[in-house]
């Protein structure tokens, strides 16, 4: 199978029932009369994610784990740390975006007799309580970091001490 497909079986049955899943939802909106529109935005969400938006968050990214490569001060890594609540944040945001911007406020309105004002706070308290959930995780792990015994633990292929005070043995190296 692998020489004739490249993959693995299992890989083959996901793509043919992600392929199921795909061709479900096309014959679901191939009625509608504005599946062009939908296609357009498809198309349009794709191109700008992989021209504009791939490049954006990988070089931010990248740019992180520059400056956080250096062996942290507080022997934690803290990349992880930044880039989960960063990322929380750009996908609530990018759900959340048309309540934000007040679109089709008329309807909403209409439909829950709210407004949309509240959407922007909401969504900066969500991005808050990430950042300081990410902060707390953060902390706790630092404070962690250190045994009972004061001995400290493998932080980066460190040594570590076991409560007894004997050395853990030698792991095999990381390929």
């Amino acid at each position: 199978m692998r020489r004739l497909y490249g993959a693995g079986t299992g890989h083959l049955l996901v793509m043919l029932v992600c392929l199921a899943v795909a061709a479900a939802a096309v014959a679901l909106v191939a009625d509608d009369p504005a599946w062009r529109v939908m296609l357009v935005w498809f198309l349009a969400a794709a191109v700008v994610h992989d021209l504009v938006l791939f490049p954006l968050y990988t070089g931010a990214d990248r740019a992180l784990g520059t400056v956080t490569r250096r062996r942290p001060p507080l022997g934690v890594p803290v990349v992880n740390h930044v880039r989960i609540p960063l990322l929380g944040a750009g996908l609530t945001f990018l759900m959340f975006l048309p309540g934000i911007i007040r679109q089709g406020e008329p309807f909403v309105l209409g439909a829950s007799g709210l407004d949309q004002s509240a959407f922007l706070g909401r969504w900066l308290l969500l991005v808050a309580a990430m950042a300081v959930v990410s902060a707390l995780v953060y902390a706790v792990r630092v404070l962690r970091r250190r045994s009972p015994d004061g001995e400290q633990q493998v932080v980066h292929g460190q040594r570590e001490q076991r409560l007894g005070g004997e050395p853990v043995p030698d792991l095999p190296p990381r390929q």
